[in-house]
This record gives C-alpha cells, structure tokens and sequence, in this order.
C-alpha cells in the first residue's frame, strides 16, 4: 500500500510511489488511527461545501451550518470525552476541520479543548454530570478576556464572591472595561453554558482567577442578571463573538473548578496548595495551552489545503506561450512555480515542527517542571511562527490563483481571514513570542552555543548537518546581540532594559523556530529508506534551510560562519532547489491526502473549472437550435 489510508481513498495513490511515505512524513505512522476518523468525516455529505445560490450565505446562515455540523460530528463521535480528554486528537479535528469550515473548527475547538478539557481536568476526585455537554443538549463556551484584559488576562476583574450565608459565589462585572470580550455566549446554535475566569474573593481576600461553571443562555435569550451583546463582524469566520456581563449572579459552590489551585470545602474555608494568585490563574486555565497546539493544527491544514488547490489549478491554467508557441501551464513560469515551490517547503516544515512540538509536550506532562515549562514554552514558540508562516503562504496562494482565488466559492477566502484569528486566539503570538524571548534570554548559551564550539569550521551548501549548524548559529547571533544590548542599558528600569533587548531577542525566537522545523526534517529523513520519498524531503529540507541562511547571510559572513563564495552561491543554490521542487509539486501536493470529495468542492482545483461558471441559457447553447436569422416560424 503506498499511503497511510486506503488507495481507493487517496487521489492518485497507486500511481505515485512518493506520496505515501510522504503522507507518513506529514500525519505520522499512526495516521490512521489519529486522522482516518476526521479525514473521513469531511469528505461525507454534511461537510460538503453547499451549493449557495448567488450572492451567497449570510454570516448567521453560516453560523447555523456550523453549528449543525457540529452536531452531526457529536453525535459520530463514540464518546464527546474523547477529543476532550486526547490532545492528539483535538489536533487532529482542527488539523481536518479548519480547511473545511472554519467556523466549525472555532465552536468544535472552545466547546471540546476550553469548555469540556477543563471540566475533565479539574475536580477529578468530584465528577460532575457532563451529560447535557457530552450531547449538546447545552454547548460550552469559555469567558476569560475581558475589553480591557487581554494578553494579561491573569488581572481580569470579574468578580465572583463568595457567600457564606448562601454557600456560593455572586458574579459580578463592575465596570465596561470588565466585560467579557469575544466569546461566542449568543444562544445561537442552542443554549449555552461557559466557563468563567473570575478574580475570587473569600472574606474580603483575593485569592486569584479561577473559573466557575455559569448557565449563560436558553435557547432564546440570556439568563436573568446575564447580559450578551453581539459584537460587531469580525473579519473571516462568522463566529457570535459578543460582549457579556454579570449582574450579581449567583451559583452554587458547585460552580467552581477547583483542583491544587484551591477549593472552598464544606466548611467554607478556601484552601490551596498552590503559592501565589498568578500560578492558581495558570493552573485554572492550563488548556490555553492545547489550545495553542490546536491553533498551530488549524494553520497546518489551512495552509496544506490552500497549497494543494493553487498547485492542482497552475497546472490546468494555460496562458499564451508566446509568439507561433502552444499555450502553456501558468505553473510553467519561475515566477509562479518559484513561490509554490518555497511554500511547500515551508508547509512542510511546519507539519513537521507541529508534530515535533506535539510529541514533546505529551512525553514533558510525567516530567520535572523544568521540562514541562520548556515543552510549553517551545508551544508557545511553535503556535506564533507556524501561524505567521500559514498566513504568509495562504496570501502567496491566493495570489498565484489571481482573481479566482477572491471568490468565495473557491475556499481561499475563509482560509485567508481565518488564518488571522489563530494568530490572535489564544494569546497574541507577538506577545507570546515576547514571553519566550525573555525567558530564553536568561540562558543565551544554550544548545546552539555547545553545538558550535563542537562542530568543525567550514562545510557544504549541500549538508544538511552544515546548514543545522548555521541555523544553530543565526540563533547565536541574535540572542547574543539581545544579551549584549542588555547589559548596556543600566539597572534600574526594566521595562528599559526589555526594550534595548527585546528586538534582537524576538529574531532569536523566530530563529529558534526555523532550527527546532529543521530538526524535524531532520529526524523524519533519517526515519526515511533511500528512495525517490527521500530525496523529494532532501530537497525540501535544503531550500528551506538556505532560503533562512539567505536571510541571515550578512551576519553570518560577519561571523566567520560563511564564505564571500559561499554567500555568492547561496542564489544559485536556491534555484536549482526550486527548480527541483518545482517539478514534483503535484505529487508533494498529493502526499497531503486530501480527498477527493474536499477537493471537488474547489472549483479551480478541478481541470474542468471553467464548468463552475457555465451559463445554460447562453448563446453557445442555444444556438444549435435556434432559428436562422430571417427564418419563418
């Protein structure tokens, strides 16, 4: 069998030798068991993209079919605990589901990773009936950001106090700027229920954010003393995003997940093994974190499945070939298999950086906290530059697709603003990206510096062990020169200091990415056979690394890393790899595995395009039998 799902299942399977190791490469050697279900579930019928009559949905019709969809998916579901309590398989539900309908991703991703994972982590020793939630009888919402509280959502100030009279909390917002901002609290889809973070105060104590369960909606309008509002449209996926507000709502002890962050026993005394209110706030909401692997899914399907369509439609887009010459395939000029070429190798150093990320937070959850914050924090690191690099390359397709690409009917432009709200969702990804630049920042000689001081002077364009090393070293640079701004600015002031640092620093993190994707390369050639799968990955591999070295040439010439001649090679190099990337799109493009069934609801990755736009009524259909001109009757 050449592909990690059935070849009856898979576009060109038996004809292309290349793509099922490749698939392989990409989903991992468990694919079956980790994506056949979702790969499965978007080719049937009701995840098929409808056939809209001009001028198509509006935002609330695509709502409700996002919200129909999700339970259609519910109810396939063996079990709503499963991708609630399984973060491979919440990455893999966004990793299908976002190309599809992103919309669908966003309420599927808060109601089983935000709402469902932290009722399932917290309170394990008091399990509650999740019954109404496991069959969306109610669907789950989370509140954490606030109008005036985003990036530090740990200073939110929602209140819920506790009573000790009534023996539970009274929900309170005190002010505009405490407002819950952006969740999805409408009744639409059904009534909802949400998780909100909220500062908890105990006798008069603050005692840090936790989250408590709260009844929001019925299935026509908000509960008494809740208050939704919707906000206004936002760009890309048709989400209800509103602002909502507390009343003086009351629920009963119940309400609160507690855990080692700390509970309200029967006695009514708060008690908590957990140090300090910001680490409580972490524990609370510590699926943020999957979420952000989610988030990083979502841009690794987008951006496969975007590719995948603007390669299928430069190869059946034919333009003028030039005086007395036949028409050719657009795909046919460098200046638009070039940038087709770059995005492969790029989304495939994404999947893998992806998959690299994902295995080393599962193994870092059993060990030493110093393992778990470095694996969360690579996370963090992966979620910022996967995402950026999914907009990058969903923008450079739609372009390479002209004005067809602008056209709703043909997915790109879903994908295109979809891309935006991951970058967004689940903390800024500059901000995120700040807080790993600051905590690497304390240890700039780390593993690139080891690695230089053991590796021998020189090398060749063409290994891949001497391109890892000046990946190693651009990371080097950057944060050396961060420390080095540091030190200069005086003590005292450490917004001051962050800021003389923090520019070079975030080079450094994004450097540290391209050398974390690199390795991913890396390990997935070495798990390769000798063949055509690894040569095809060799190539990516290499123009990947040395379209980033490209980036960085001047310094690292500077350094003494690379050679005036090195440096003028680095533009031929480049080429000859896009040249030979180039040549093999189609197949890279297939080792995605996208059905057929997603495919055909594209229009232009269909050589037959040209039928979506076919008027019945015209002339060059009516001719063959209409009357002659002058005729009689």
């Amino acid at each position: 069998m050449n592909t990690v799902f059935d070849s009856a299942d898979s576009p060109g399977a038996g004809t292309r030798p290349v793509a099922g190791p490749l698939s392989t490469v990409l989903l991992g050697p468990d694919a079956r068991h980790e994506h056949g279900f979702w790969r499965r579930l978007v080719a049937t019928e009701p995840f098929r993209r409808p056939l809209w009559p001009p001028p198509g949905p509006t935002p609330d019709e695509r709502l409700a079919l996002a919200h129909a969809r999700l339970r259609t998916l519910n109810s396939a579901l063996d079990s709503a605990a499963r991708p609630a309590a399984d973060p491979r398989a919440l990455a893999a539900l966004h990793e299908w589901l976002a190309p599809v309908d992103p919309a669908l991703a966003t309420v599927a991703g808060i109601h089983y990773n935000l709402f469902l994972g932290s009722l399932l982590d917290h309170d394990a020793d008091s399990p509650r009936d999740l019954s109404d939630f496991l069959r969306l009888r109610r669907i789950g919402t989370f509140l954490c950001t606030e109008v005036a509280h985003g990036n530090d959502a740990a200073a939110v100030e929602t209140t819920a106090t506790y009573d000790r009279a009534r023996d539970g909390f009274v929900l309170h917002t005190p002010h505009a700027g405490a407002q819950k901002f952006m969740p999805n609290t409408s009744p639409a889809g059904g009534p909802k229920s949400g998780l909100v973070a909220a500062r908890l105060i105990v006798d008069g104590s603050d005692q840090g954010v936790f989250l408590l369960l709260v009844p929001l909606t019925d299935a026509s309008r908000a509960l008494p003393g809740v208050r939704v509002r919707r906000l206004p449209a936002r760009m890309g996926s048709p989400v209800d995003h509103c602002l909502t507000s507390f009343d003086q709502v009351f629920v009963d002890r119940g309400a609160l997940l507690g855990g080692v962050q700390g509970r309200i026993g029967d006695d009514g005394v708060f008690r908590s093994g957990t140090e300090g209110r910001r680490r409580r706030f972490l524990a609370s909401i510590g699926r943020v974190t999957t979420g952000r692997i989610c988030m990083s899914a979502s841009a690794v399907g987008s951006a496969r499945a975007t590719l995948a369509v603007a390669v299928r439609y430069g190869g059946h887009r034919f333009v003028s070939g030039g005086r007395s010459s036949p028409p050719v395939p657009v795909a046919a000029h460098r200046s638009h298999h070039g940038p087709l070429a770059e995005a492969m190798a790029t989304v495939f150093a994404m999947s893998l950086l992806h998959r690299r990320v994902l295995d080393r937070w599962e193994k870092a959850a059993a060990r030493p906290p110093a393992e778990r914050e470095a694996a969360d924090r690579l996370v963090d690191i992966a979620k910022g530059w996967i995402t950026w690099q999914a907009r990058s390359v969903i923008v450079e397709c739609r372009e390479r697709c002209g004005a067809q690409g602008l056209l709703e009917n043909n997915g790109m432009t879903e994908l295109v603003t979809g891309i935006e709200g991951a970058i967004t969702a689940e903390g800024d990804n500059l901000a995120i990206h700040s807080r790993a630049a600051a905590a690497m920042l304390s240890d700039v000689a780390q593993a690139p510096q080891e690695e230089a001081d053991s590796a021998p002077p020189g090398g060749d364009l063409t290994d891949l062990r001497f391109l890892g090393r000046l990946l190693g070293q651009v990371e080097r640079i950057w944060f050396g020169r961060a420390a080095a701004r540091m030190a200069r600015t005086p003590q005292g002031d450490p917004l001051e200091r962050w800021n003389a640092a923090s520019g070079p620093a975030l080079r450094g993190v994004e450097a540290h990415a391209y050398r974390q994707a690199a390795h991913g390369y890396d390990h997935a050639l070495a798990a390769l056979p000798e063949g055509g799968a690894r040569e095809r990955l060799g190539e990516l591999a290499r123009l990947f690394a040395l379209r980033w070295i490209a980036r960085n040439s001047g310094d690292l010439l500077a350094a003494g890393h690379l050679t005036a001649g090195q440096v003028d090679g680095l533009t031929d190099a480049i080429e000859q790899l896009v040249a030979d990337v180039s040549g093999h799109l189609p197949e890279l493009a297939e080792s995605f595995a996208l059905p057929r069934e997603l495919l055909a609801d594209w229009p232009i990755a269909g050589s037959r395009y040209t039928d979506a736009y076919d008027d019945p009524d015209a002339s060059w259909h009516t001719t063959a039998t209409r009357e002659p001109a002058g005729g009689t009757r």
